[in-house]
């Protein structure tokens, strides 16, 4: 595997960022769904669970789980999440299938409630996610130019917390900007870059 220009060229001679190469999970993610804009609620209150369940553990981890993870928790849909009580969490708490975290899985209730309440007031998570967007510019050469957070991931993670969200630190936060497309990570000479470019072009952020 060869790494040129920060990328590597993969075994299907296409050109990735390193981590996104292999395994299986992770080809398919890089490929398809990371950096590709996404403005719907439920699917950006799944993205910012999951990237909670995934802290202090491998994103592999949570990927392979991922289905498991919808299976239990309805979808994501956050209104049913938010009807979950006291029994719902012993009985994730015992689903091997899943990440077994009290902590995370009572902020995954608590960020339903969360979305819940804003769309009682007639707004929406992906409004308040995209309105820290930040818009394409100078594409990082290498996985060593990409931050662990940002002023604006730290913005919005204070904002989540004041809403009653749940394992939403700056880092975690930035992971799922990066992954929504809210900013664009890949690297300069990775062939998905343009693809993802092209998509925020074209996509109107939710209000």
């Amino acid at each position: 595997m060869a790494v040129k220009d920060g990328v590597v060229a993969g075994d299907d001679g296409v050109k990735r960022c390193p981590w996104g190469n292999s395994p299986a999970e992770y080809r398919g993610y890089h490929d398809l769904e990371w950096g590709r804009p996404v403005g719907e609620d439920n699917r950006i209150f799944e993205k910012l669970c999951l990237e909670g369940f995934q802290s202090g553990l491998s994103w592999l981890t949570v990927l392979r789980k991922r289905e498991n993870f919808r299976r239990a928790f309805a979808g994501f849909d956050p209104q049913v999440v938010a009807g979950f009580g006291p029994s719902d969490v012993e009985r994730l708490l015992s689903d091997a299938s899943i990440i077994r975290h009290r902590a995370k899985i009572e902020a995954t209730i608590a960020n339903a409630r969360a979305v819940v309440e804003l769309q009682a007031q007639g707004k929406s998570l992906g409004g308040l996610v995209w309105g820290y967007e930040v818009p394409a510019g100078r594409a990082p050469s290498s996985t060593g130019d990409i931050p662990a957070s940002t002023p604006q991931s730290k913005e919005l993670s204070a904002q989540l917390r004041r809403l009653g969200f749940g394992f939403v630190g700056p880092t975690t936060v930035y992971a799922a900007m990066q992954s929504l497309g809210v900013v664009d990570d890949h690297l300069r000479s990775c062939h998905f870059r343009a693809e993802a470019e092209a998509e925020r072009a074209a996509f109107a952020p939710p209000a």
